[in-house]
């Protein structure tokens, strides 16, 4: 009997905001490493998740939602992230939802490069209450480019994730595996920690909190503990633009600055496997969306 030969390759995850780009990637992983909220533009950085199955490693890419309306060196720190994930991979996955291809898919679109297969994948199908209409839709999508292939899907659903699964398949090269079989992601557990202390910001903020806020790990050091096995103690700075931004995050009394360090600690002891402890403090650095040399501080290229 042969043995099935190994395929790896690398698949970019591209769309404009709130496509629901990280809630595939989590569950193409099948375990939450990118941040998710209702907010537009929540992923600021470049994540690898890895899924190995069978013969086959899926090293998946997302990305941030390439913005068209703001200029601001966030903005173009972020939009570099994405023409820089769209270079050099095997495949990608241009994400739009279903029943929608908007001015800001097609800018998206525009930004891919020739000889790449592109898969539009249709998502949150789940929202679509006339199926007949998708029929014309998809015909028109085609026009648009000449995609390797239309899926229309839910991240939410198992049955459509593991199809996407055998659709990708067949686009990566034969070749060895650039991860250990059971990695997850290429990022550090610090990393990790800022990301989901900003998903709980975004979160219990709601969209009263400018989405130019923040969060810098300023500790992350882990201990033995006989009593935990392992502890992890975590301090972290949410930084935000304005005064009234701040009194917004801490809450009358402290209770909401409680709440997310309470989420954030519950959710990386899950993640992590490990005791964790949190500190955290909030502070007001005016206009640091629009300036350079604070955006690559804060940990964005």
């Amino acid at each position: 009997m042969t043995e099935t030969p190994q395929r790896c390759g690398l698949i970019a995850i591209v769309g404009k905001p709130n496509v629901g780009k990280s809630t595939l990637l989590n569950a193409l992983v099948g375990q939450k490493i990118s941040i998710t909220s209702r907010k537009a533009q929540t992923t600021r950085h470049r994540i690898t998740g890895i899924r190995t199955a069978g013969a086959t490693q899926f090293v998946f890419v997302d990305t941030p939602g390439f913005q068209t309306r703001h200029g601001t060196a966030l903005n173009r720190a972020l939009n570099k992230a994405v023409t820089g994930a769209v270079s050099g991979v095997d495949l990608v996955l241009l994400v739009v939802e279903a029943g929608h291809f908007t001015p800001a898919d097609a800018k998206v679109l525009e930004l891919l490069q020739p000889g790449i297969p592109v898969i539009l994948v249709a998502n949150k199908l789940d929202t679509v209450k006339d199926r007949v209409a998708l029929a014309p839709w998809v015909k028109d999508a085609a026009s648009k480019h000449e995609f390797a292939e239309i899926v229309p899907m839910s991240a939410k659903n198992r049955k459509d994730i593991e199809r996407l699964f055998g659709i990708c398949e067949k686009y990566l090269p034969e070749q060895p595996w650039f991860y250990g079989e059971d990695e997850l992601t290429d990022r550090s557990e610090r990393f990790l920690a800022g990301e989901t202390v900003r998903e709980k910001l975004f979160r219990l903020t709601g969209d009263e909190l400018p989405y130019t806020s923040t969060v810098v790990v300023d500790k992350f050091e882990e201990e033995p503990s006989p009593k935990f096995g392992r502890l992890v103690r975590i301090a972290a700075t949410i930084v935000v633009e304005r005064d009234g931004h701040k009194a917004m995050v801490i809450g009358e009394k402290g209770e909401r600055l409680k709440r997310i360090g309470t989420e954030t600690r519950q959710e990386l002891e899950k993640l992590m496997d490990c005791k964790v402890f949190i500190e955290l403090w909030v502070k007001v650095r005016s206009g640091w969306a629009d300036d350079e040399a604070r955006v690559r501080s804060f940990g964005y290229e």
